[in-house]
């Protein structure tokens, strides 16, 4: 029963740190022009969709 506790406790862990980092991510390639997002295969509106969150750099 521990194990499990830990487990997933863990794994909750880590989805929300990906989630962070995602956000970051996406903050920072918002501040790229049209030209660079679109070579990128992304776009402003599906950037904003996915969620974007200031970070200091």
């Amino acid at each position: 029963m521990a194990n499990s506790f830990l487990h997933n406790a863990f794994n909750r862990i880590v989805e929300a740190r990906e989630r962070q980092a995602r956000r970051y991510v996406n903050s920072a390639l918002l501040r790229l022009d049209d030209t660079s997002l679109a070579a990128l295969g992304k776009s402003r509106e599906e950037l904003r969709r996915e969620g974007a969150s200031n970070f200091p750099l």
